[in-house]
């Protein structure tokens, strides 16, 4: 798989608020009411993420979740499998 140019990314990200293109991923941070709000969005996410066969890196410190996209087949670069997921990603809020 392709990596996306930087000026693909900023593109695509015209249209994820929020999203912001550092060190070659794709990342966002999200912040809920409590702990617990934020193991369901995790949870969510993992089921988007299974179904598209593409698996994030998450951090979670108690009511705020950092999501981390990046393809390792494409030398851990953003490709469009990136852009894809976070769409579901937000899809889930």
């Amino acid at each position: 798989m392709e990596s996306l140019s930087k000026e693909e990314i900023e593109q695509a990200l015209t249209s994820l608020n929020g999203w912001a293109h550092d060190d070659d991923k794709v990342c966002k941070k999200f912040e809920f009411n409590d702990f617990k709000e934020a193991m369901g969005f995790i949870v969510k996410v993992g089921f988007e993420a299974e179904a598209l066969g593409h698996h994030p890196n998450l951090y979670n410190v108690y009511n705020q979740v950092t999501i981390g996209l990046q393809t390792h087949d494409a030398g851990n670069k953003v490709t469009s499998k990136d852009i894809e997921l976070a769409k579901a990603i937000e899809s889930i809020l």
